[in-house]
């Protein structure tokens, strides 16, 4: 295993004992910017929840890789064609999750969130397709 990855498993692990949990609270509740990807693990079967923002566009959401798609929540629900992903404290299921363009990803957030994703130099996005849509 490289240093990078070590590095960055362990920076995962700091995440889930620290920010996700509060970041998971608000997501359920409907507050802040966040949302939550609720997946199954594609080897272990366990659910698990994560906390990401997205933007409303027709048809389902955009959302951001901030880590690359060798995350868990993204391979798990690339992996079973779906999720469910809860904005604003509603659940919405989706079924069906493919890769687009930084262009239309960022088009698909506000300014002030754009702006930022632009700073960071964001690339990577997901389109989240609502079953119900």
């Amino acid at each position: 295993m490289s240093v990078g990855t070590t590095l960055k498993r362990a920076w995962f692990r700091v995440l889930d004992h620290t920010l996700n949990p509060i970041t998971i609270r608000a997501a359920k509740a409907g507050r802040g910017p966040f949302s939550l990807v609720k997946h199954v693990g594609r080897k272990s079967g366990k659910h698990y929840e994560t906390p990401i923002i997205v933007a409303p566009v027709e048809g389902g959401f955009v959302g951001e890789l901030t880590y690359g798609d060798d995350v868990a929540w993204y391979r798990n629900s690339v992996a079973a064609n779906g999720c469910v992903l809860v904005v604003d404290g509603v659940d919405h299921v989706i079924d069906g999750i493919e890769r687009i363009s930084a262009e239309q990803g960022l088009a698909a957030f506000p300014a002030p969130q754009r702006a930022i994703l632009k700073l960071l130099r964001r690339r990577h996005f997901v389109l989240f397709r609502d079953a119900a849509a």
